[in-house]
């Protein structure tokens, strides 16, 4: 295997992200879909305003992500593995053709309302830099009230670690953290949910209901999940982790080593930025990492050419 398809979940949306795709027949064939199945216009679903909605935020991304894939692959660029993070596993179970794009429209949107229902406010995400699992455990274990529970959620790197719960409890998770010395603390102002922990049980019982009347097929390609950070390759098993990973911490760091040691040589991230292309240059210098945001449908087109010619 040489080259894997990343697809960032929320946190990365930025207003205007669907107007910014690359300008290619399979985008715009995507985004006539996405209307057919929303019957309105996706459009109007990434302005900065739209964007407040945590249900706008995670159609939005499904959309870029899997509009960019389809873009990349009609142009030759075929994976040979996916992962997602957090709802980006949608757009990864997509493109490994588990689940249809019309299906996981539904799926994400069910998703993101009942989301936005369970906690509409008070309730978010964190993220701590500088600071290894076992001592960030510690901290919020040791801090750890039912009126402001706060909880491990996305362990991106060994030192990148999110946290979710309430906004109360997480602002007192970060202020202890920065005396720790962590090198950055702070609360994700554009996740307004209290994603990857056990406040979102409820949800993920919900998705897992709506997922019965939904076919999923066995991946072309292996799909990386996100509670187990296992190479999937049983639609049942992509089944589960879409609909758990919700309320169970995100095992990215996991996820990209196992890509890694499958032997991806080059590692490509669809729109709308890079943080997953960052993490992958940090945990591999050795290996290549590209986003389409950043490099172009060009550049990715020459350096997977050269790199599928080397293997």
């Amino acid at each position: 295997m040489s080259i894997a398809f990343l697809f960032p979940g929320q946190g990365s949306q930025q207003p205007n992200m669907l107007h910014h795709l690359p300008e290619h027949p399979a985008v715009q064939e995507t985004l006539h879909e996405a209307n057919e199945v929303l019957h309105d216009d996706i459009l109007r679903w990434d302005s900065a305003e739209a964007l407040q909605s945590t249900i706008a935020v995670q159609v939005a991304l499904l959309v870029a992500g899997v509009a960019a894939a389809r873009a990349l692959q009609a142009e030759g660029v075929q994976p040979d593995m996916v992962a997602g993070h957090s709802v980006g596993a949608f757009g990864a179970a997509v493109t490994a053709n588990a689940l249809t794009f019309r299906d996981a429209l539904s799926l994400v949107k069910l998703r993101g309302e009942l989301m936005e229902r369970a906690y509409p406010h008070g309730y978010g995400m964190g993220v701590v830099l500088g600071i290894e699992e076992r001592k960030l455990s510690q901290i919020v274990a040791n801090h750890f009230t039912n009126d402001a529970p706060v909880y491990i959620a996305n362990l991106n790197s060994p030192k990148q670690i999110t946290i979710s719960g309430s906004v109360h409890g997480i602002e007192t998770v970060l202020a202890l953290a920065r005396e720790e010395g962590a090198s950055r603390a702070e609360l994700l102002k554009n996740v307004r949910v209290p994603s990857h922990c056990v406040l979102m049980k409820s949800v993920s019982f919900e998705l897992r209901k709506a997922m019965e009347s939904i076919s999923f097929q066995k991946p072309h390609i292996p799909y990386a999940a996100n509670r187990t950070a296992r190479p999937l390759r049983d639609p049942e098993a992509i089944k589960e982790d879409l609909a758990l990973s919700v309320s169970h911490p995100v095992r990215w760091h996991e996820a990209i080593c196992v890509l890694f040691e499958l032997g991806t040589q080059l590692f490509v991230e669809m729109p709308p930025k890079h943080v997953l292309t960052h993490l992958a240059q940090q945990a591999f210098p050795c290996r290549r990492a590209l986003s389409l945001a950043d490099s172009g449908m060009r550049t990715i087109c020459i350096v997977a050419e050269r790199i599928k010619e080397k293997h």
